[in-house]
Formats: structure tokens, C-alpha cells, sequence
């Protein structure tokens, strides 16, 4: 199961509700892995948090961690958990900022290609893939590392989680809503065998 991230700030954390729910019964048709496609949001307030080894995080704009959401944050992922954030575009700057605060000695890293996340089950041998067109820059893929373990996931100019809604959300052709699936499915792969 993943966990949608409610957060401060002001930015739309709770967009797309079908995404999840979708990506897990793609996972599960495809994979060996059983999943419970419903979708469930966690306050980072809450120990629910910790229930989940899989965090996502998506929206528009702004995001605001309080002190006290830093340190649980910074817990959670130092405790093994793994948080996935797709800017859906305009969370970029907000994002940066809001990590160096739970993270002040790390950045985020590009991903090389040759990352195991591009090639954990399908092959994506230009890295993540261009979901939705927002400002004509190429997709790029950073993490941030606690040691060898990548701990946070962030797709940029991406979108990979807008292919995961319903098709008559964003009207995605059918082969980008694939590609979104399956780079999802290396994600939650790759999340699982961290």
C-alpha cells in the first residue's frame, strides 16, 4: 500500500486521488507482488506515518514542514522509509527548500541512468519518462541518500504520476499512461527492496 503525504503550505497534496489506486492494480497485474489498490492518505502529524514503508508525495506549489514535521520526517526515513515526490509542477523550489530542512547536510543527486530505478524491471534507458510537457525541460530524476540507501525519490518535469490517474483526467494517450505505469512499478520495486 502507498501513503499520500498530506502536507502545509497551501499546495493541492490531495490532487489525482486515482493515481495510487491505479498504479498498485497495474503493479499487481504484472507483477508477483500483492497490493491493496484504495487510496489513503497519512498527516506527517500522525504516527500512522511509520505504518506505511512507502510515502508519496505530489501537488502544485507551495509546501510547509513545521519544525515538528521535520524531525518526524527525518525519523521516518532514517527508520528505512521511502518517500517518492512527483512535482506536479510548481513544487520545485518549495520542495528543495523544505528537504534541506529535514536533510541540512544533504542535496538532492541526479540520478545516472544506470541507476537501478531506470532498469529494476522495465528498462528506461533515458530515465524517467516525460509525462506531461510543462516548461520544454528535460526530465530529470534526483534522490537523497542516507548512506547507500536512497531515502527520497523526486521526479522533476516528469510527472510520472499524472499517467497514473484516470484516463479521462488529464487525457494522456494510452502509451504515456503505460510508461507512467510502468516506471511506477520500478519505484514501488524498487522501494520494497531497499
Amino acid at each position: 500500500m502507498i501513503a499520500r503525504l498530506k502536507y502545509n503550505g497551501g499546495g493541492d497534496w490531495y490532487n489525482d486521488p486515482s493515481a495510487e489506486v491505479n498504479l498498485l492494480k497495474y503493479v499487481a497485474a504484472n507483477t508477483n507482488i500483492k497490493t491493496n489498490p484504495e487510496y489513503k492518505f497519512v498527516d506527517i502529524q500522525s504516527d500512522e506515518i511509520f505504518s506505511y514503508p512507502f510515502l508519496f508525495m505530489t501537488g502544485h506549489g507551495n509546501v510547509v514542514f513545521s519544525d515538528e514535521e521535520v524531525k518526524r520526517l527525518r525519523t521516518y526515513l532514517e527508520n528505512g522509509g521511502f518517500l517518492y515526490i512527483d512535482d506536479d509542477y510548481g513544487m520545485d523550489k518549495a520542495i528543495r527548500r523544505e528537504m534541506k530542512k529535514v536533510f541540512p547536510d544533504k542535496d538532492f543527486i541526479e540520478l545516472p541512468y544506470s541507476n537501478k530505478i531506470f532498469n529494476i524491471f522495465y528498462k528506461f534507458e533515458n530515465g524517467a519518462p516525460k509525462t506531461h510537457e510543462h516548461d520544454k525541460k528535460p526530465p530529470q530524476t534526483f534522490g537523497i541518500f542516507i548512506g547507500e540507501r536512497m531515502a527520497v525519490l523526486y521526479t522533476y518535469e516528469s510527472n510520472p504520476s499524472d499517467g497514473w490517474a484516470d484516463p479521462e483526467v488529464h487525457k494522456d494517450p494510452e502509451e504515456k499512461r503505460i510508461e507512467a505505469l510502468k516506471f511506477g512499478t520500478n519505484i514501488v520495486l524498487f522501494a520494497l527492496t531497499q
